[in-house]
């Protein structure tokens, strides 16, 4: 038996059925997240089509429709977080899916553009797959896997991010707007097949219940210092990545030469950090289970924001895809070493409501990142937006190292422990 082998023997908290669950669960987070993702290129067209033809308001609703499902599921991701704990992860997953099936077909029903909103905001109430996903993955995977088994879950969310834009490009011309919502409802419904027929969730790895209650979450991590440092570090990840995605096109605009496709750069820059964590998270993740999670969040860190820097010096659109594709590849890992060093820190007891507020600290850094990177551009130029983020990382990484060390010291062990 190897070493591995036997670590996975030995420990309590395995499921022996959690390689079929991991690759179910990226199959159903890619089908869900290109499925969110996918209405983004003809999202104006098909509010157009529900009557709104003001130019001004069809961008308003346009961005009301996207973010409305953001700002739904960063409200109740913490509640699905502790009905996993309660219920189990593989119901909220059974839901999660049914829930978004069913949304992502009524889209195609809409007869308003109100209806449209409110659904895309149903879609981010009744969803959470894929941090349902996150949940069951890593309470019930090897502790010495898990942050690999992250890094692989990750490339089902990532791949669908990227995907679902270039779906959404080619089916509305193919099956017409409305059919290609009803394609993405059909498409996770057999994802809900799978959740409910082939997951199979360990009962007994549930938290237990004290006179039919679970306990209070935070009231059951002994060091809370781990936990809030990656809260904060998942909100700032997100920001970080986010801040820059509305001025990526017009700063684009500015270094291309006459005659350059600046949509066609802009997209490029967008995707080659998604692209890069596709293909490095997995291994960055065995390295993190390897060496220790909370060195590769550090390192990490602090490799973006060095990056950050010469991105705002950029004189050409080749320069800043390849910047891109570079800070992608030191931000692969991060977030599956994230959740690991959660995992590592919250008893299983309160394992989904802390994962459920790490969700919501993501989606914070999604909504907060485009509103203060349009800021900084508005008032200080596009560059800044860069140098800003940078030193945003620069500081989180000094934040964790002094919080390892503290934690470290605290606890007479290494400071590299954990």
């Amino acid at each position: 038996m190897t070493a591995s082998a036997a670590a996975t023997a030995h420990d309590s908290s395995v499921n022996p059925y959690w390689r079929r669950n991991l690759y179910v669960c990226l199959f159903g987070s890619f089908t869900n997240m290109a499925a969110m993702t996918l209405m983004l290129p003809f999202l104006p067209n098909y509010i157009r089509d529900l009557g709104v033809h003001d130019e001004k308001a069809v961008v308003f609703w346009s961005a009301t429709a996207f973010s409305a499902a953001f700002l739904a599921a960063a409200t109740v991701s913490p509640i699905w977080g502790w009905l996993a704990d309660l219920y189990g992860r593989k119901p909220m997953l059974i839901r999660a899916s049914l829930g978004m099936a069913v949304v992502m077909s009524m889209m195609g029903m809409a007869h308003n553009v109100y209806e449209l909103v409110a659904l895309r905001a149903a879609s981010g109430f009744l969803g959470g797959y894929t941090s349902g996903c996150v949940i069951l993955v890593a309470s019930q995977t090897p502790r010495d896997r898990s942050a690999w088994a992250l890094g692989k879950l990750s490339i089902g969310s990532l791949s669908g991010s990227l995907l679902g834009p270039l779906i959404g490009g080619v089916l509305p011309g193919l099956l017409g707007l409305r059919n290609t919502f009803f394609l993405a409802g059909g498409v996770i419904f057999i994802a809900f097949l799978m959740t409910t027929f082939v997951i199979r969730e360990d009962r007994a790895l549930r938290p237990k219940r004290k006179n039919g209650k679970l306990e209070g979450a935070w009231g059951l991590i002994p060091d809370k210092r781990p936990i809030l440092a990656m809260l904060a570090s998942a909100t700032l990840l997100l920001m970080a990545n986010m801040s820059v995605e509305p001025i990526i096109t017009i700063f684009v605009g500015e270094i291309a030469r006459p005659g350059q496709n600046v949509v066609l750069y802009a997209g490029l820059a967008m995707s080659a950090a998604a692209f890069a964590a596709m293909l490095a998270a997995p291994s960055i993740g065995h390295y993190a289970d390897c060496h220790g999670h909370w060195r590769v969040i550090v390192i990490s860190l602090a490799i973006a924001g060095v990056l950050l820097v010469p991105q705002g010096f950029a004189t050409a659109p080749w320069q800043l895809v390849g910047l891109r594709f570079l800070m992608g590849l030191a931000l692969a890992g991060l977030l599956p070493a994230i959740t690991a060093l959660i995992r590592r820190n919250a008893p299983d007891a309160a394992m989904g409501r802390i994962l459920g507020f790490s969700q919501s600290a993501q989606y914070l850094g999604q909504i907060a990142g485009p509103m203060l990177g349009a800021s900084v551009a508005a008032r200080f130029g596009m560059p800044a937006v860069f140098f800003a983020t940078a030193i945003a990382l620069l500081m989180g990484a000094g934040a964790n190292e002094a919080v390892r060390r503290a934690v470290g010291r605290n606890r007479s062990i290494s400071p590299e422990a954990g």
